[in-house]
């Protein structure tokens, strides 16, 4: 069994972070090792506060685990300071990682502040060179570039931005664009490919983004090409929002073990 790793905050409301992203690496049948990096005061509702974890937490966290495992792929979520972005970086790079995901978790859909910007900063200029794909959503995407999106010309301008700064791949998400249909575009050395699905309207998609850059590292893991990769892990969110529970007073949480889903 191939061990998928995430390095990400802690949600007690298990619909994101690394509990979220634990459950999506047991569905891809991968066995899940997390690092906490924040411990978030959370629901379904919103963000009300957290408790940031110090470098060498973090840094201990992930030498304990990669002294014992054989680490096959890597996601990263909230790192919440340059300190921790830092280390994080520091200790990838002495590490020979096939996998890195990034999911550049900036600020929570109830418009917390999760990150501040000399970490965005450090996020860019130490993780992205390290990644296999870059994952950012429409709002990321636009604060990291300085572009409003708000249409398939203005993701293809932004993806390229994200490129040039150092990023291998980029895959901007527009789940939350409108329209009938969910468009996420990759960027890969091969060009650009959109890739587009039948919107479900649910108030139940907390944690999206976690759920999608982990179902990318453990395919990765497995040995799916990066564009089969998004392909699959986006059908696996679509079938995730489809079947969500409907737990919570807000934004619930997805089914991160969709009934009918099966990776071929």
């Amino acid at each position: 069994m191939l061990t998928v790793l995430t390095i990400a905050g802690f949600d007690p409301s298990a619909g994101a972070g690394v509990l979220a992203d634990i459950k999506t690496i047991a569905a891809f049948r991968c066995y899940g090792a997390a690092v906490v990096t924040s411990v978030t005061h959370q629901n379904t509702r919103g963000v009300f506060g957290a408790d940031h974890l110090s470098d060498t937490s973090v840094t201990s966290q992930l030498r304990a685990l990669f002294d014992d495992f054989q680490i096959s792929s890597i996601k990263t979520g909230m790192l919440p300071s340059r300190e921790v972005i830092e280390a994080v970086a520091a200790t990838l790079s002495e590490k020979n990682i096939p996998h890195l995901v990034v999911d550049p978790v900036i600020r929570s859909t109830s418009g917390y502040d999760l990150i501040d910007k000399r970490a965005v900063r450090s996020l860019i200029e130490k993780l992205f060179p390290l990644a296999s794909v870059v994952t950012p959503n429409r709002a990321e995407a636009e604060l990291i570039t300085g572009t409003r999106i708000e249409n398939a010309e203005a993701m293809m301008k932004a993806a390229r931005v994200i490129g040039d700064l150092g990023a291998r791949a980029v895959l901007i998400k527009g789940g939350d664009m409108e329209g009938q249909t969910a468009v996420d575009l990759l960027l890969d050395e091969s060009g650009e490919n959109f890739y587009s699905a039948q919107r479900v309207h649910s108030r139940n998609t907390h944690g999206t983004g976690c759920a999608l850059s982990s179902a990318l590292a453990c395919l990765l893991a497995l040995g799916y090409p990066l564009r089969e990769a998004v392909s699959i892990a986006k059908r696996y969110i679509t079938q995730a929002i489809r079947s969500a529970p409907g737990l919570g007073q807000g934004h619930g949480p997805l089914n991160h073990f969709p009934p009918d889903f099966q990776i071929e």
